[in-house]
């Protein structure tokens, strides 16, 4: 073959892996592999967010500063993560309306 062959750009992949996408989707947030980084400014709230996390068994490295902000954002969004919502499948046309008119839900509402 010759190096004509191939049309594309050979270094596209790495290209790829630079612009900071998540390559490694199976290592998941909060585990030891990778850990949540918190800030907390009190040694009291370091232990109650060492007790949050030896219940949910999350892994975090917590960081106590007074000067800077608390950050607890990736632990509030792990631990209040939004349930998927399920709809009820519509009637088909010809069964009666879920409205409860006794009529046919493509006369009824449809």
């Amino acid at each position: 073959m010759s190096k004509m062959f191939f049309k594309g750009r050979i270094d596209a992949r790495l290209n790829h892996v630079k612009s900071g996408y998540n390559t490694k989707r199976d290592i998941k947030l909060g585990t030891e592999e990778l850990p949540l980084s918190l800030v907390v400014k009190t040694a009291e709230r370091k232990a109650e967010i060492e007790a949050i996390l030896a219940e949910t068994t999350f892994v975090a490295n917590i960081e106590v500063n007074a000067d800077k902000e608390e950050n607890t954002v990736d632990l509030d969004g792990m631990l209040n993560k939004p349930k998927t919502t399920r709809f009820e499948k519509t009637p088909n046309r010809n069964e009666p309306c879920s409205c409860g008119s006794g009529k046919k839900y493509k006369k009824c509402c449809a």
